[in-house]
């Protein structure tokens, strides 16, 4: 294997190293073990785990970025269509590795922002992205009549963006999607039509 691939190697398989055992549980030498590579290549291209953890953040960045484009950012769906989608690909993510795993995001949240300033910083950065794609897509659905006018936009986005953390923490706990489930059924059924439209929304199964 080319030198120049092994950084990649090391991001692509640390990733899920530290998505299934945590940033702390997951040592260097765990993570080279799973990219293929002599411990020696870590260092060459990391100048700390902490260097590596914030990488590993941008490679989950990037995939849920295109997630967002496909779903809350997609203007060539009706708005509301988007945010299901958006729940639903979160849900998908969680059956994928049998709720074990949750979101990478919430993990290093709760793991390494008390021993990190900057992934803490680089966390809020992310979130911050998030809530500005999901009011992005509830302004949208005000401007297409979906929900009323007075709906705060910022407000929900960020209520979503903190629930949906809830919601996959429990889902991880309890092995089950039914938190995600329970969410997206009260976000639809009670949160935006008590908000926003005075008319019940379609259904959001």
């Amino acid at each position: 294997m080319p030198k120049h691939s092994h950084r990649e190697k090391i991001l692509t398989e640390g990733l899920k190293v530290v998505h299934a055992h945590g940033f702390a549980n997951a040592s260097v030498r765990d993570i080279v073990r799973a990219a293929g590579v002599p411990q020696g290549s870590f260092t060459n291209h990391f100048e700390s785990k902490e260097a590596f953890g914030l990488e590993v953040i941008e490679l989950y960045r990037s995939r849920n970025a295109e997630t967002i484009q496909q779903t809350l950012r997609n203007d060539a769906l009706p708005p509301l269509q988007r945010l299901r989608a958006y729940i639903d690909a979160a849900k998908d993510r969680l059956n994928r590795d049998q709720m074990r795993n949750g979101c990478l995001y919430g993990n290093f949240t709760a793991e390494a922002s008390d021993h990190s300033e900057r992934i803490r910083q680089r966390l809020l950065e992310v979130f911050g992205e998030v809530r500005l794609a999901l009011a992005y897509c509830l302004r949208a659905a005000v401007k297409a009549g979906e929900l009323s006018p007075g709906l705060d936009c910022d407000e929900v986005a960020a209520f979503i963006v903190s629930s949906m953390q809830g919601a996959n923490l429990l889902s991880k706990a309890e092995r089950s999607t039914v938190p995600l489930e329970r969410f997206k059924e009260i976000l639809f059924t009670m949160v935006l039509r008590r908000t926003g439209s005075a008319e019940p929304l379609a259904d959001c199964g």
